[in-house]
């Protein structure tokens, strides 16, 4: 059972490696999903829907757009059996698992030959890969967020929690890092025909890392507890519905703005603002590691001022901040000029940072420990469905239907006040007994 520690107290060996290894892990499996989410802008419509592309750019656009929302219908069924077996066999091992299936798909789309090639059976193979992806994202967050809370000491546990999550915003970097690379030093047409499989083929040599570094983690010391006391749940998801609905409800709205702004900035603003503004590509994916690195740092600020006044309050000045700065940050992206899109999209990221570096502890905190993967898990995945799933989908049919981002900020701001009247209804979970014991 988790236990009070002095404030003073430095970091252990083992807690330095814990929290290596999820953040290592969740860089890479984020990393290998956005690229998927940055190409689909990109790339993907010409290669692997050309037919519609040719006849309809727009819907084009629209439909590889809605492949990135595919996955995330199938990010329940990953978090259902990575949490059912996370809560029977061990967090480290469902998280070896998700990373390995995660990079597998990645590597194969790197290799998929094109409508050109093989007809039809193209975009069919690409959208079950995807598929695939989406089923491994699902289980991924939950694990990487409960090997880092429950290592945490008890006053640590916003910090600590805010690990995993960096890895979102650092697989960002990674991603839009490397594509930024890709488009420097190839032409149009050689990215078009061989230089955007480059970051895809790459996760093979990320996933041999974060493979290593994962395996090395110890698995949870509240797992570890459960499993000797012999208090493991023999069906997680039964038991979680019959007494946690409420806070599987709860958990997915919480997430939701949060997970759709955020796509905002992963996928949809990397083609809204060279293709629809005019601006060029490169200044565009330098915009978006700018909002990156403020989304890494607010992140972690936000868990660790978590600790410091509570979950619910930081959600909250993040949700407010997301609330107030979308139809700013519209009119500053319709400007067309690129200081004022970048700045539009790092202030954004600030209010991202502050509603997702508490998640990690807050959701761990919510749900007893015997069913607690399955919860934290279903809830991410649900909450990923309602938010970001078609977000860059609805975006782009929006624009293309009102002829401004106005509307889009307007959107959001009905999906931050959702989440913000959710998370307002939570009560404050910080400090709460991880053990066996709790709850």
């Amino acid at each position: 059972m988790t236990t009070t520690s002095a404030p003073a107290r430095s970091t252990t060996r083992e807690e330095r490696k814990v929290l290596a290894g999820t953040l290592a892990g969740t860089t890479i499996e984020w990393y290998d999903f956005f690229i998927y989410a940055q190409a689909a802008t990109l790339v993907l419509a010409p290669l692997f829907l050309a037919p519609l592309s040719e006849d309809s750019p727009g819907l084009a656009t629209v439909v590889s757009l809605a492949t990135i929302g595919i996955s995330f219908l199938f990010r329940p069924l990953g978090a259902i059996v990575a949490g059912r077996y996370g809560d029977r066999l061990g967090r480290k091992k469902m998280l070896v698992f998700t990373l390995l299936l995660m990079g597998g798909s990645t590597a194969l789309i790197g290799l998929l030959p094109t409508y050109a090639s093989i007809g039809v059976a193209a975009p069919i193979i690409l959208v079950v890969l995807r598929v695939l992806q989406g089923f491994s994202a699902g289980g991924e967050w939950g694990g990487a967020a409960l090997m880092a809370v429950e290592h945490a000491p008890r006053n640590r546990r916003g910090l600590f929690g805010a690990y995993p999550g960096v890895g979102v915003p650092l697989g960002l970097i990674l991603a839009t890092g490397v594509l930024l690379l890709m488009t420097s030093v190839t032409t149009p047409e050689q990215f078009l025909a061989w230089g955007w499989r480059v970051p895809f083929l790459l996760s093979i040599v990320l996933i041999g890392v974060g493979y290593l570094i994962r395996r090395s983690v110890e698995e949870s010391p509240v797992f570890r507890e459960l499993q000797e006391r012999k208090r493991e749940s023999s069906a997680p998801l039964r038991d979680l519905f019959a007494t946690n609905t409420k806070q599987v409800v709860l958990t997915a709205l919480v997430f939701l703005a949060n997970n759709a702004a955020g796509y905002l900035v992963i996928a949809y603003f990397i083609g809204y603002g060279t293709q629809t503004l005019g601006l060029a590509r490169g200044p565009v994916l330098t915009a978006i590691v700018a909002a990156s690195v403020s989304w890494l740092v607010f992140t972690l600020y936000g868990g660790a001022l978590s600790d410091r006044i509570g979950r619910v309050r930081t959600f909250q000045l993040g949700y407010a901040l997301v609330f107030v700065w979308m139809i700013p940050m519209f009119l500053l992206v319709d400007s067309a000029n690129i200081w004022a899109f970048a700045l539009g999209v790092v202030v954004l990221c600030v209010g991202l940072g502050l509603s997702y570096g508490p998640m990690s502890a807050m959701y761990a905190e919510m749900f007893p420990v015997a069913v607690r993967y399955s919860g934290v898990s279903i809830g991410y995945a649900l909450g990923a469905i309602l938010g970001g799933a078609f977000a860059p989908a609805i975006s782009e049919l929006l624009v293309q239907e009102t002829g401004t981002g106005i509307s889009v900020g307007v959107y959001m701001m009905v999906l931050a006040a959702i989440s913000l009247a959710a998370v307002s209804v939570i009560k404050e979970t910080r400090g709460a007994d991880l053990g066996v014991d709790g709850h």
